[in-house]
């Protein structure tokens, strides 16, 4: 008997003679022999290896695998150990690819080598019947020299981005001044007027001794104007 997820190969007299499903079946004792096959999602873990990336980058990289029997007979009759082959093909395409790739696109471009490798893995195990679901690059072990090496390049590259972003903070505020400064010469009570706010903020938010610095035209103004009346 065999259950959902199970399929059974009959041989009869060594030859290959049906695949049943699940549900009751009946056999001739000792001239058929029975290869039972797990239909079911199969999980593999990849050991981790160091693989050498293309910029000679030793790193150290272990994936999963997920596969399923499409045809139990394919994967009984073509080859000895299907989980071992399969595995195996696994094992050695993804030393392939991780030597063709350098550590960057490794770190930024992950979702397509396990796609790549998906894709060479499930032709290799076509012929035995079975289907390569997906392949996830679970870890990558980067030596610590050059963990430290690209930390120091991620924070020059922010250094840099600060840098850039302070000097266009600075160069449009150089632009505001320039604008403020032509309209306060268009009108030089506007720069009075400012002052004068400055000041009322200044005795608003801290409770200090203001002095009023009254600009040298004010006073010329005034003494112009004592002048005229002390002469009519």
């Amino acid at each position: 008997m065999n259950f959902e997820y199970h399929k059974s190969v009959i041989f009869r007299l060594g030859r290959f003679s049906y695949v049943r499903g699940p549900g009751v079946y009946l056999t001739i004792p000792i001239i058929d022999q029975i290869k039972q096959v797990d239909r079911r999602t199969i999980t593999v873990d990849i050991e981790s290896q160091d693989t050498v990336t293309k910029d000679s980058v030793t790193v150290g990289v272990n994936a999963v695998l997920y596969y399923r029997i499409r045809e139990p007979e394919k994967a009984i009759i073509r080859v000895k150990d299907y989980n071992f082959a399969t595995s195996q093909a696994a094992l050695t395409t993804l030393r392939n690819i991780i030597g063709q790739h350098k550590l960057d696109e490794l770190l930024q471009e992950r979702d397509k080598i396990n796609a790549k490798i998906c894709e060479i893995v499930d032709q290799i195990t076509n012929p035995w019947g079975i289907e390569i679901e997906r392949i996830e690059i679970k870890n990558l072990e980067i030596p610590k020299p050059m963990q430290r090496a690209m930390a120091k390049e991620a924070e020059a590259a922010r250094e840099k981005r600060a840098r850039m972003i302070k000097a266009e903070s600075e160069y449009e505020s150089t632009i505001k001044l320039t604008q403020a400064a032509q309209e306060i010469a268009k009108s030089p009570v506007a720069l009075e007027l400012r002052r004068i706010q400055m000041i009322a903020e200044i005795g608003t938010e801290q409770n200090t001794t203001t002095i009023l610095m009254i600009p040298s035209d004010i006073l010329s103004l005034a003494k112009d104007i004592s002048q005229s009346i002390s002469s009519e």
